[in-house]
């Protein structure tokens, strides 16, 4: 899901498509009713009214097109959803038919046996074709299809327009130029940050790994070993690092931090650049900054590229236990529709996984275009692997931050053992 802000990252009616998808042995459950209740497990947004708008519109004409069919939505809280998803895993009788999700649980739910395979159908589908190829990696775990994308969201960066303005300063064009702003801009109004980083950050991080030419992990097919310790990431976990100065962001107050703490405060007006997602955009308004401010897609090692972004987001699948598989798939392709995922950008911000969508909003509202160069340039995920989950509940990225920047270990030693506990996690995993 979303790993940033809601983004949390940052938390969707549309048209009934092509041919309804055939009954399918892949179903736990022997049944394909056509009738009856299905159940919708959604999550819980702040300020959730404009998405259940939107899902009732689609749901009033799912509704009419299926008699005899009820749509019973749910709501659940993002932050107890393990524990939710866990209990309908284990009794199909409490599960919803159809879920939304995180898009980094994917691998962790296929796993335990809870999403139903949906490659075929997905297949089918006539706007599938269209999806972004990250989001549609999010979906995807040893190369079947196991949902369908419902929103992405990636990271950019903010810059104050007013303090470059009054500092003659340059938008940056390289992480070079990017660092070399920040310690303009904090020695000049040493009151603010030059550009606020978080050691908790992970996502805000990987940016500058994935720039110079690092990864996570490497592998596929549910087969991963960590890369986090190769020259190349070390390199860009040195360049990430070396922002937590008196200079810049000190130690002392920005190793703790995560990504809503450095949006926050720019938002609040203590910083003159910061990494921060598309769905950062409305609290940022609602900030003492709102109006002195303007995005630009996270400079590149070279002049003129762009930094790869890592690709949150929420997806929905079906599960495998419902008794409703063909009702269920139709329902999950209207709610994450094209005509639904505008509907949700309006209504919510959230940004349309399909890049024709996407192109489409981004001429309406001019703040999303950094975003959408973003995702056009390629964007980064994260092992397909259901040891991910582990890794990243355990810390082990922010951890490694932390330990450099706090100078407990060098780059090399911090990277090393962070590769050694992410391995281990991947060989518990099978």
């Amino acid at each position: 899901m979303k790993l940033a802000p809601r983004l949390a990252v940052l938390l969707t009616a549309l048209a009934v498509t092509a041919c309804a998808p055939q009954t399918s042995t892949n179903s736990s459950s022997d049944k394909d009713e056509k009738t009856g209740t299905l159940r919708v497990w959604l999550f819980q947004e702040v300020g959730n009214k404009p998405k259940e708008k939107v899902v009732d519109s689609v749901v009033t004409a799912f509704e009419k097109a299926h008699d005899g069919t009820e749509v019973d939505v749910e709501y659940i809280p993002i932050e107890t959803r393990a524990q939710r998803v866990k209990a309908a895993f284990n009794d199909p009788n409490s599960a919803p038919d159809v879920m939304e999700y995180g898009n980094t649980d994917t691998a962790g739910y296929v796993k335990d046996g809870g999403l139903l395979d949906v490659t075929e159908e997905f297949g089918d589908w006539s706007e599938a074709k269209d999806t972004d190829p990250t989001a549609k990696q999010s979906v995807t775990v040893d190369g079947k299809i196991y949902g369908a994308p419902f929103y992405v969201g990636v990271r950019a960066l903010y810059y104050r327009t007013d303090v470059f303005e009054e500092l003659g300063l340059e938008v940056p064009k390289t992480m070079a130029e990017l660092a070399t702003t920040a310690r303009k801009i904090r020695a000049a109004k040493p009151e603010l940050y030059g550009l606020v980083v978080g050691g908790a950050y992970t996502y805000g991080a990987m940016p500058f790994v994935w720039a110079n030419g690092g990864e996570i992990a490497a592998g596929k097919g549910g087969s991963y070993a960590s890369a986090i310790d190769s020259a190349a990431a070390q390199k860009g976990i040195k360049a990430y690092t070396s922002l937590f100065t008196d200079d810049n962001c000190p130690a002392a107050k920005c190793a703790g931090m995560g990504g809503n703490d450095t949006v926050t405060a720019f938002a609040a007006g203590k910083a003159g650049m910061a990494i921060g997602g598309d769905f950062s955009h409305t609290a940022v308004e609602a900030g003492k900054v709102k109006g002195k401010y303007a995005v630009v897609p996270m400079p590149g090692v070279e002049a003129g590229s762009i930094a790869p972004a890592f690709a949150g987001g929420n997806n929905i699948g079906v599960l495998k236990s419902t008794s409703h598989r063909t009702l269920a798939v139709e329902l999950m392709e209207q709610l994450t529709s094209k005509k639904t995922q505008a509907s949700m950008f309006e209504a919510m911000g959230f940004l349309p996984t399909f890049s024709d969508v996407r192109q489409q909003v981004a001429a309406k509202e001019p703040y999303v275009q950094p975003f959408a160069e973003t995702l056009a340039a390629g964007t980064k995920f994260v092992p397909a692997s259901p040891a991910w989950s582990e890794i990243d509940s355990s810390l082990v990225l922010p951890t490694m931050f932390q330990e450099v920047i706090s100078g407990k270990k060098d780059v090399a030693a911090a990277s090393g053992d962070a590769a050694k506990k992410m391995d281990d996690a991947f060989g518990s995993a099978g």
